[in-house]
């Protein structure tokens, strides 16, 4: 564990904290609560109009929130706002952009089937969400973009359902947890919490972590990459400040070994294990 207290150093100056979004924070079962909410209104036409009223419903984010049920049985979540592409100097056609859209797996709290940023909707365009690509009229898709004139609407295709999201959901907002205050005796129970992992520049995702009897240590790990869910399991050792934990894949297990900051308890750093392979990591704890 001497290694850990070279990188421990090296990443003291780590000071910020990851943080989600509000968008970020309606996860797979949310968005299923929708259909039934006071807070969204299922829509056949969702006007230029709806989405500039409506834009701002989410605390920090500028453009009008939706949610569509797409025609596999899907939930996917979209952030849209009117728009024009400029063609020539002195024309433009009117568009809706897209800013971001998530589609979730079914039947998993925040795997993602698909996702895109900054797609631009043009008439007649076609938006397949289960794939998160624009696709031909012939393969259906789930939204559709009407352009006449200057009146722009977004309607659902076949099966899908279309929500706009009038207010913003309480049980979105994430609960704050009790500040942690670090004694002057460390105790393994400061391990306790969520943290953001940065694996050797290549993996990231969010690990939560749970001491319980004997030191043991509990929790998962969802991967940014496509938001998939890993149980975790490991020990606190000795010292108290020292933690061993494994990431348990399909077909495969990866080790960390590390130790928490003993001055504030924000952050873990150490090196992990994979396939033979050794690298280092290092874990900021999120405060929301």
């Amino acid at each position: 564990m001497s290694r850990c207290i070279i990188i421990v150093a090296i990443l003291s100056a780590v000071t910020a904290s990851a943080h989600a979004d509000s968008f970020d924070h309606y996860l797979n079962p949310i968005l299923a609560k929708i259909p039934d909410s006071k807070s969204a209104e299922k829509l056949t036409r969702l006007t230029a109009d709806a989405m500039i009223d409506h834009a701002r419903v989410l605390p920090g984010i500028s453009a009008a929130f939706v949610v569509v049920k797409t025609n596999e049985g899907r939930w996917a979540k979209l952030l849209v706002q009117p728009a024009r592409h400029k063609i020539t100097a002195t024309t433009s056609a009117p568009i809706v952009l897209v800013e971001r859209l998530v589609t979730f797996r079914e039947g998993e709290e925040r795997a993602v089937a698909a996702r895109a940023e900054n797609v631009r909707l043009f008439h007649d365009f076609r938006l397949n969400l289960d794939i998160g690509q624009i696709v031909p009229a012939a393969l259906g898709g789930d939204l559709r973009l009407v352009a006449e004139g200057d009146s722009v609407h977004l309607e659902p295709v076949g099966k899908a359902e279309l929500y706009l999201v009038k207010k913003h959901l309480p049980e979105a907002t994430p609960k704050k947890g009790a500040r942690l205050i670090v004694g002057a005796k460390f105790e393994p129970s400061y391990f306790n919490g969520v943290y953001k992992l940065y694996d050797d520049g290549r993996r990231s995702g969010t690990l939560h972590l749970k001491v319980g009897a004997n030191n043991f240590v509990s929790g998962h790990y969802y991967s940014d990459k496509d938001g998939a869910k890993y149980d975790v399991e490991g020990k606190v050792g000795n010292p108290n400040h020292s933690i061993q934990f494994s990431i348990i894949f399909p077909r495969t297990m990866q080790q960390y070994a590390g130790c928490l900051f003993t001055g504030d308890a924000k952050a873990i750093a150490g090196f992990s294990r994979l396939q033979e392979r050794e690298t280092g990591f290092y874990a900021v704890r999120v405060e929301e």
